[in-house]
Formats: C-alpha cells, sequence, structure tokens
C-alpha cells in the first residue's frame, strides 16, 4: 500500500495464451474489446523529435505496481498477473519477464520504487526505512517523517513544521540532495512524466507547496482555503520538461525545476506540477477521463489526481497515454495494488470475489491502453517498456472456503483474515519486564528508536534487543505459540545491508525484522487490551524478510531486449533496472549505480562492444555483485544470521560474544565494499565508459577468476561463522 495514514499503527477465467508478435496481441485486444481513440499524434510527434535515445527508442513507459504478484498466494488461485493476460501475455510474448528479481531492505513501497528509479541502495538515496521513518532530535526522543516527499523537500515532520532534521529526504552518500531520476532524459531533449512516481511528484501539501511554488503562493492559498481541491489540484503529477520546451512554459504555469546539489548543474529547466496544470497540456478538449470514460476524481468528488491509493490501472494509464500522445515521450508510473478494497479496506484474501474483480478491471485497462498505444503508433519496435512490482507480500489470514476453490470459476471466502498487530511495549513489560522508553517504525519489521539515543554497545540498548529477541505470541489464528524474531540488525549489520544513511539523526537503534504473519506497534506498557490481536482491515504484510515478499519480477519489452519469455533464472534487484534501461537508452547518469546492467536480457546490439568483448567474464562478476552486495543477496543473509545471534547473545555481566561478533561483521563489511568497489569500477567502465574503462578494457580470464574467488571467500567465511555460531 502507498500510504497508511498517520496513527498509532504507523506514524507517519482460465489464462489466455499468447506467444507472438504485437501485432497480433494488439489484432486479438481489438476484437475483444471496443475501438479506442487515438490520441493527439501531432503533439506526440513534436515531443519525440526533440528525444534523442538509442536503439531506434522513441518513447519509455515505466510502469510500477504496488503488490501485484507474479507468483501464486494460493496454489489453486491463478496470480495476479495469470489474472491479467493481456500484461502477462505482452511481456512474456514480445520481451522477457524476469521472475526472479529482488527487493532492498527494508522491503517496502517507498525505498523499493526508489531504488528502482534511481539504480543505488538506500544508503545512497537516503530512505532506508519506509513508507515513513523517525529521526532522533538533540533531545533523544524521536520524531516522524514520511518517505513520501518531493525531490527535494527536507524531511517532511507531518507533526512539525520547523522539525530539528533539515537534511533533505533524499540524500546522497554525500549528505546532499541525491540526484534526480529525469535529469539524463531532459538533458538529451525529452520531456519526462511522473504518475504517481515516488518523489517526483508532490506527494504532499504541507512542505511541498512552498518548496515548490513557495509559501505565499496563490497555491499556497488555496491549500488554506481547500485543502481537499487543493490535494487534488498539485500532487501526484508532473511533467519535467527538456531545457525551453514550450510545454513548461511559464504561461502554462511551469515553475523553475530547482536542483541544487545535481552534478554538473541544471539551469534553467522548467516543470509543470499537479493536475491542474499538467491536464490542459495533455487533455486540452476537456476533463482527463480515465480508460472506462469516466472524468478522474477523488472518492470526495474533487477533480483532479484521485489519491495514491486511487492510481488504479485505469485511471494511471488514463494519464500515460494522454503524456505520451501530447510531447512527453518518458513517463513513469505508479499503479496501486489490487488485494484492498479502496479507499479503506477491507483487505481481499487470494480468490476473493472483490480481489478477482480487481484484477479483471486491470486485465481490461491493459487491453484498452495496448490498443490505445498501437493507434498512437508507440509498439515494441519503439517504445521501451519497464514494468514491475515495488514488492511482493505475504497474506494473513485462515485457510480459504472451499479448501479447493480457485478464485475465478469457484469464489474463495475467508472466516479469518487480517494481519496480526502486537503492542511491542505491552509484550516488553509483560513477558520481559522491559519498560524502557522507546519509539518505533510500525511495521512487520519495524525500526527501534530508544529514547535518548544510546549507543549500540550501551547496557540500556543491548537489553532491550536482548529481550526483544525472547519475545513470544499465541498467533489468534492457529493458536500455536510462536517465536516474533526472525532477524535482528543493528547499526553494525544494517551498514552491511545498505541502510545506514548520511544522517545518522534517522539510523534506528535497530531493526527487528519479525514474523512476517505480525505487524509491530508501540501501545501501552501493557496488555489490559490484548496484545496480540486480529485486525482485518490489512492481510497483506510487507517490509519483512521472506521470498514471498523479497522476491518480485520485472518485464522488459522493446527495442534491444532478448524475446527470452518468462525467465526464472537470471538474479536480479531493483537497483538493476535502472543501469539496464540506461544502457538501452543510450543514457548515463552523473552518479555510479550500485546495481548492473542485466545483460543477458539485452541484444548484443543494445550493448558496447567493451561488454560484447567480454560478455562472459563481465557475467561473473554481475552475478558475483549481486551475491555479495544485493541486500537480501548470499553474503546479506547469511550476516542476518550472524547478527541475530549476536544481539540475541550475552548478559549484563558478559557481552563479549556481541562485542567479537559485530568485529567480525564490520572486518566482513569493509572487505565487501572494497571488492564491490572494485567489481563495480569494471562493470561501469564496460557498461557506459568513464573512468572504469580503462580497468573494463583489461580485464581478463585470470583477472575475472582473481575476483570471483576473493567473493567466494568472503562469503564461505560468512556461512562459516554462521555455521560455527549456530551450533
Amino acid at each position: 500500500m502507498r500510504h497508511r495514514p498517520w496513527s498509532q499503527r504507523d506514524p507517519v477465467g482460465g489464462r489466455f495464451h499468447l506467444i507472438g508478435t504485437s501485432c497480433l496481441l494488439f489484432l486479438i485486444i481489438g476484437i475483444l474489446l471496443p475501438a479506442v481513440k487515438p490520441g493527439g499524434a501531432a503533439a506526440m510527434s513534436e515531443g519525440s523529435a526533440t528525444c534523442h535515445l538509442k536503439n531506434g527508442i522513441k518513447h519509455v513507459i515505466y510502469i510500477q505496481f504496488d503488490n501485484v504478484h507474479l507468483m501464486r498466494d494460493n496454489p489453486n488461485v491463478p496470480s495476479d498477473l495469470e489474472q491479467m493476460p493481456h500484461l502477462l501475455d505482452f511481456i512474456e510474448g514480445n520481451g522477457v519477464m524476469l521472475s526472479n528479481n529482488h527487493t532492498p531492505l527494508i522491503a517496502h513501497t517507498g525505498t523499493n520504487i526508489l531504488t528502482s528509479l534511481t539504480g543505488v541502495y538506500p544508503d545512497r538515496h537516503g530512505v532506508a526505512v519506509s513508507n515513513s521513518y523517525r529521526y532522533f532530535n538533540p533531545d533523544g526522543t524521536s520524531s516522524p517523517a514520511s518517505a513520501f516527499a518531493y525531490w527535494t523537500d527536507p524531511i517532511y515532520d507531518p507533526t512539525n513544521s520547523t522539525p530539528t532534521d533539515t537534511t533533505y529526504n533524499m540524500l546522497n552518500e554525500l549528505g546532499v540532495n541525491a540526484p534526480a531520476p529525469w535529469v539524463p532524459y531532459t538533458r538529451a531533449g525529452c520531456n519526462v512524466g511522473g504518475v504517481g512516481a515516488a518523489n517526483m511528484v508532490l506527494e504532499n501539501t504541507g512542505t511541498d507547496i512552498p518548496t515548490v511554488f513557495g509559501a505565499d503562493s496563490p497555491e499556497a492559498r488555496e491549500v488554506k482555503a481547500n485543502p481537499g481541491q487543493a490535494y487534488a489540484d498539485f500532487v501526484g503529477i508532473s511533467i519535467h520538461c527538456a531545457l525551453n520546451n514550450p510545454l513548461c512554459s511559464s504561461e502554462h504555469n511551469g515553475k523553475p525545476d530547482l536542483l541544487p546539489d545535481e552534478p554538473g548543474g541544471y539551469e534553467g529547466y522548467q516543470a509543470l506540477f499537479g493536475h491542474k496544470y499538467v491536464v490542459p497540456q495533455i487533455s486540452p478538449d476537456g476533463p482527463l477521463t480515465d480508460l472506462d470514460g469516466h472524468i478522474i476524481q477523488d472518492s470526495q468528488g474533487h477533480i483532479g489526481f484521485p489519491g495514491f491509493d486511487g492510481m488504479e490501472a485505469s485511471v494511471s494509464l488514463a494519464y500515460v497515454a494522454a503524456m505520451q500522445e501530447h510531447g512527453v515521450p518518458v513517463t513513469y508510473a505508479y499503479i496501486s495494488d489490487a488485494h484492498d478494497k479502496h479507499p479503506g479496506g477491507p483487505a481481499f484474501g487470494p480468490g476473493q470475489e472483490g480481489y478477482v474483480a480487481a484484477l479483471r478491471a486491470y486485465d481490461q485497462a491493459f487491453a484498452r491502453f495496448f490498443q490505445r498505444l498501437e493507434q498512437d503508433g508507440i509498439t515494441p519496435a519503439n517504445t521501451l517498456f519497464v514494468i514491475t512490482a515495488d514488492e511482493g507480500d505475504h497474506f494473513v489470514g485462515g485457510p480459504p472456503t472451499p479448501v479447493d476453490c480457485d478464485g475465478v470459476n469457484v469464489p474463495c471466502s475467508y472466516s479469518v483474515i487480517g494481519e496480526i498487530n502486537v503492542n511491542l511495549t505491552g509484550l516488553l513489560a509483560t513477558q520481559q519486564g522491559v519498560t524502557t522508553p522507546f519509539q518505533l517504525h510500525a511495521d512487520s519489521a519495524p525500526a527501534i528508536y530508544i529514547t535518548g539515543n544510546p549507543g549500540r554497545t550501551d547496557p540500556v540498548t543491548r537489553a532491550f534487543e536482548r529481550a526483544t529477541g525472547k519475545l513470544t505470541a499465541v498467533n489468534p489464528i492457529t493458536g500455536k505459540t510462536e517465536q516474533l524474531t526472525q532477524y535482528m540488525a543493528d547499526p553494525v549489520e544494517m551498514k552491511l545491508l545498505h541502510m545506514v544513511t548520511a544522517d545518522p539523526a534517522r539510523t534506528p537503534t535497530f531493526v527487528w525484522f519479525a514474523n512476517p504473519d505480525y505487524y509491530i506497534y508501540a501501545g501501552p506498557a501493557n496488555c489490559n487490551a490484548p496484545c496480540v490481536q486480529v485486525v482485518p482491515t490489512y492481510a497483506w504484510n510487507h517490509g519483512d524478510i521472506a521470498p514471498d515478499i523479497n522476491r518480485t519480477w520485472l518485464g522488459l519489452v522493446g527495442p534491444g531486449v532478448r524475446h527470452l519469455g518468462r525467465n526464472d533464472s537470471i538474479w536480479a534487484d531493483h537497483a538493476d533496472i535502472r543501469p539496464t534501461m540506461m544502457e538501452l537508452l543510450g543514457l548515463k547518469d552523473d552518479y555510479r549505480h550500485d546495481g548492473r546492467v542485466l545483460i543477458e536480457a539485452l541484444d548484443d546490439s543494445a550493448l558496447p562492444p567493451t561488454v560484447r568483448r567480454s560478455r562472459g567474464l563481465l557475467l561473473q562478476l554481475g552475478q558475483l555483485l549481486k551475491r555479495i552486495d544485493a541486500p537480501v543477496g548470499d553474503l546479506a543473509l547469511s550476516t542476518l544470521r550472524i547478527s541475530t545471534l549476536a544481539l540475541e547473545s550475552g548478559s549484563p555481566d558478559n557481552d563479549s560474544t556481541y562485542t567479537r561478533m559485530a568485529s567480525q561483521l564490520q572486518l566482513l563489511t569493509a572487505q565487501r565494499n572494497a571488492l564491490a568497489d572494485e567489481l563495480l569500477t569494471i562493470l561501469e567502465g564496460a557498461e557506459f565508459g568513464g573512468s572504469g574503462q580503462q580497468a573494463a578494457a583489461k580485464l581478463t580470464p585470470a583477472r575475472t577468476a582473481t575476483l570471483v574467488a576473493k567473493g567466494n571467500n568472503l562469503l564461505q567465511r560468512a556461512h562459516s561463522l554462521m555455521t560455527r555460531r549456530s551450533h
């Protein structure tokens, strides 16, 4: 889910197969659905003419779902994408569906989308905990902040207009504003549209409006006079224009597109912010309608952006199509989940009638979308399609009735559905006698902020961590007593996981990766009201470490992409999306990525000569990079077990085991970082040139074997340490 409300919970039919060309797919869609009127071809051509990309690519369509699954959550119920055959068959019939893509940590919407957009892990974009996080104040208390704020916003604390931490929300490793993802496009003459895309659009009317429009602007006055309409007018939609492009002129209410810390400078660019200013340029003949013909508005009737949870496929894709038809050849879009009844819930279970109906509507929306694009001349022959999901989910609920229901032909129903809420404060007090004051980011993987901000070796911290590791709960769905702890990570392990940013104030005391059936919050220090209870409003947990959460999917279609269909073998993560796109498009970011180009999925013709010459060697290095550097790669999963054992160990009188194991983790992290830097220098040099080009050109089988041996040694040492300590 894109946004949960600020509260105590979270402060802040059968499948139809197609193995063929896009032309056949679009022909079939045309038979199934009524004709869709094509859009503004002239404006589309004008906008594309100034956009200079490689491999014959004229358009880029990037779509990121919230919690839409390729894998089945129930073996009898077709998965989300299986129930969206127009989308799934489009990807598998025209490109590649990578089923082995992965998230960073924590595995939440904000962190995952921002990693996908930038190609860097959270320690280099600033949002390691989401969809909200906390920051320590100088007095040791902590305050909430939203992960979602416009790219150049400072920390957005909805409880305090003057927060003590004034760093940028989007923060790179140097402590300055992180480079923005639209810059390579606009420098290449391409206008870039944001449709609910995280932090590329205005996210709130608190800090975002004064940041972009000014504190005394007409837009700010509208926020005060009519906040509901102001949200619909200004949040969620944007166009970042190429230099001097008339679409974002001042006459069209364009504003300076300010990026104060962008490497190489970024002067003179303009942008449009909000439905109010964007829609007149992309729907000049009247109000913008969704793909079903309804005027786009929120649940209260405000015409404009319908809210992030209102960005269903028919709505989001309508914005995308209209932008592509009116001079915006690059679009980044967000589509909300289908497993919640929006707005307000409750959650659906796999195969439940409302869930199946939502997926059917999504499938129909994609059918209309692809037909409309075909009529506009936007096809896999000239367009790069990148389609993915932020993360998977862990479903929490009892068994369905009937037990063999498939949802499509036989609807499923559930007598018990809902995540299990746990009052951590109450359990610590009643089970372990710990009443140390703290706050947390409520989640199945809560980040804990102990009041006073004690150091990681402080006795208060260590006692709290040991107590947390011992907590149990009686599962109200199964009746079984369960350990709540899966993994624990303090700043030592968090650094290896790429979760320590350049802002020390937002580093939590530790992160507790709990059993994914449970959602942890901070309540009263007692269990007078049940400390463990089912809450049916939500039933799909993520953030945590579990295969159904961390493994997601990535679809690539377009010039330069190999037609591989479904591929289960290529191990990728969200950081790989950006460099792969940049390679296909012939663009360069002004920073080094943490991901790699997925050369296994690309044609030789789309790769530079250095990569083609050393493809096999570079593939070995790229695969090794994922194993040692990805937040849910082999090394990370081994060290998480070590970290958990260390944090649960010891006593007030003897904490030597923790001290020793933390030291070993720090050594592993330092050695990993050095090797990953070496690997990335070679990979980026081969892929994009620059300072690593010489090292890439000199790559030999012997040098590759040496680097692989170093990586394997690192992995073996971590595995041995984990095995030795667990016995």
